[in-house]
């Protein structure tokens, strides 16, 4: 399948992308070829084949999601740079205007 040039520069201004010509013609050449590697991909014959679910025929182990109190209240104010009695002071970060 052939790409055109307008077609690189209608696919770059949607991916807001900006080519110089040797690069708009390299792209181009890409393109096509990954176009070429998907059309003989389409002449594989995948009779009978299962889909491809996962990599892997693992699975994940996944933990308990029990809370573990590691570090009290007072200790994590206590490295603060700026706190008072119960919260972290950080710096206005939005304008009231």
């Amino acid at each position: 399948m052939s790409i055109s040039t307008e077609k690189v520069e209608a696919l770059a201004h949607l991916a807001r992308l900006s080519f110089t010509a040797e690069e708009k013609e390299n792209m181009r050449e890409d393109l096509e070829k990954i176009l070429a590697m998907c059309e003989a991909l389409k002449q594989v014959d995948t009779e009978g084949v299962e889909p491809l679910i996962y990599m892997t025929e693992t699975h994940n182990e996944l933990r308990q999601d029990d809370v573990i109190q590691e570090i009290s209240h007072e200790q994590a104010l206590k490295n603060a740079p700026k706190s008072d009695s119960d919260f972290f002071r950080v710096p206005k970060v939005i304008d009231g205007q």
